[in-house]
């Protein structure tokens, strides 16, 4: 057998030749294993089943001298035979296409990936033996033929997935773990942008290898490549990821723009990694970021509010991106921006949405847009004016997510446009009222301390809006008190009335 021959044969002096990759015994049997792995012998249970046992046999078996020996002949050498085999093992356990992937396809996919698995952890047994070894100072170079597939085997079946098991995840964060260890990395970040200066890392290396099964005919022949793409991705930040923004962006737009939620949500996150990663200037550079605000724009079309949520995170970071662009002279009105267009359309979602997390999606993101827009809000005064009134009147679930961001909304609103509030004083007074009213006399399950926050809010608003309109509030509640019979509203109606007669006021 090859595997007996490469143990007992020593490789001779000047018997390569052209074609071939390593012409000792040992290459021999490491080449019949690489073709069990990727040939048409790799259909067969039985024949894949023996390479891989061989393979384990002869790692074991061989010295670190002979197994990473031939790196000075380029296209012929041990290591690089041996990264195509680690290749080869991590193509072997990667999970079958997703319209593929049965349970009983997953359970096989695990037992794949935990004998491999086992393989590797052998391997790099052998690279970390090697660097305290004189005689085997090729390891650097068999490290970096194996370091790539490693990693993406490792990351593939780490994380917590349907293909996954947790003997299968416990072996693939070992050989992680163990791939820092030999590779000198205190982090996952250091193994991928280099732990100094002067280390290239291995982060190109990385988006090589992912790159031919990222494209739009076959990202989805493996549904962990957009996992793995994505989990590196978020490990690259500030300032090494901008020199790798041409191949980025393009699998990050193309997982976004799938019909599938799941998919749009991970390329979003994708993008808002970049957004945050990458300097305005490289952004802003080629019209990129006009791409990624029209790319992730569209996505509020999508009524699902995971991914509303996600979009308009990403959105709200790219506003200072796209605003670096735009120059205001002084002359005439500002022109609008894209958080104008932005507001413009959730507010006009919002009004007729009944679903209770769809609204609560929206109303928590409400006062960033506010903060964001100061005194342009009033551009969309009435229509906010009308989602505000609209969502106080709504009962959200004992947490009141979506109450607390309106009121939220509505004090951020007076203390940013105050000229513009008093013409609305009466609406604004009752429906605040109003709610105070429903807090108080509530009988659901709603908390005490939600109630009292509420209730807390808005006063706070009550307070401001007197201010805003020269202490109209107090008159017109100066009656309310000897009517009102309920002990909650009329603590609400005097902390009103003694603010309003001097007292500090925080909210403000």
């Amino acid at each position: 057998m090859e595997l007996e021959r490469a143990r007992e044969t020593r490789p001779q002096e000047g018997s390569s030749s052209p074609g071939e990759w390593c012409p000792s015994a040992l290459g021999r049997a490491f080449s019949k294993i690489l073709h069990c792995l990727t040939g048409q012998e790799a259909r067969l249970g039985t024949a894949r089943d023996a390479a891989l046992k061989d393979l384990g046999a002869l790692i074991e078996d061989t010295e670190c001298d002979r197994l990473f020996e031939g790196s000075g002949a380029p296209l012929r050498g041990m290591t690089e035979l041996l990264g195509r085999v680690a290749k080869a093992l991590e193509k072997y356990a990667a999970p079958p296409k997703e319209e593929d992937g049965r349970a009983e396809g997953h359970n096989q996919v695990a037992e794949k990936a935990t004998e491999v698995g086992l393989l590797f952890l052998k391997l790099l047994g052998k690279v970390e033996a090697s660097k305290n070894s004189p005689v085997c100072p090729e390891w650097k170079t068999g490290l970096r033929h194996l370091a790539g597939p490693i990693y993406v085997f490792a990351v593939t079946h780490s994380l917590e997935q349907p293909w996954t098991s947790p003997r299968s995840r416990e072996v693939a964060r070992e050989v992680l773990a163990l791939l820092l260890q030999v590779t000198e990395c205190g982090s996952v970040a250091g193994f991928l942008h280099g732990e100094n200066e002067d280390e290239k890392g291995r982060f190109a290396v990385i988006l090589g290898l992912l790159k031919p099964d990222l494209n739009k005919d076959s990202w989805k022949n493996n549904p962990a490549i957009k996992h793995v793409f994505s989990w590196t991705l978020q490990q690259v930040s500030r300032p090494w990821l901008n020199q790798h923004l041409e191949r980025i962006l393009p699998p990050s737009l193309l997982i976004s723009d799938d019909y599938q939620t799941e998919n749009k949500i991970l390329g979003v996150r994708c993008l808002h990694h970049v957004v945050l990663n990458v300097p305005a200037a490289d952004l802003l550079q080629y019209n990129r970021a006009q791409v990624l605000y029209h790319a992730i724009f569209n996505h509020l079309y999508t009524p699902e509010h995971h991914l509303i949520q996600v979009v308009l995170l990403c959105l709200l970071d790219l506003f200072p991106v796209l605003e670096k662009a735009q120059q205001w002279k002084g002359d005439g009105a500002r022109p609008t921006t894209h958080c104008d267009e932005v507001l413009q359309l959730i507010l006009t979602h919002m009004e007729p949405e009944h679903r209770l997390l769809l609204r609560r999606t929206y109303a928590r993101h409400l006062p960033a847009f506010v903060k964001r827009l100061g005194i342009l809000t009033v551009r969309h005064m009435k229509r906010l004016e009308r989602v505000i009134i609209g969502y106080l009147e709504v009962y959200d679930g004992p947490e009141e997510e979506a109450r607390l961001k309106i009121l939220e909304t509505l004090k951020l609103l007076m203390q940013h446009t105050w000229p513009r509030v008093s013409c609305r004083l009466v609406v604004l007074l009752k429906a605040l009222l109003k709610l105070i009213c429903d807090v108080a006399r509530d009988q659901n399950l709603t908390p005490e301390p939600v109630k009292s926050a509420l209730l807390q809010e808005a006063t706070d608003c009550l307070i401001l809006l007197d201010h805003c309109s020269q202490g109209q509030v107090k008159g017109l509640l100066a009656n309310t008190l000897h009517s009102c019979e309920d002990s909650k509203v009329v603590n609400c109606i005097r902390k009103v009335q003694q603010v309003s007669e001097g007292t500090p006021f925080d909210g403000t």
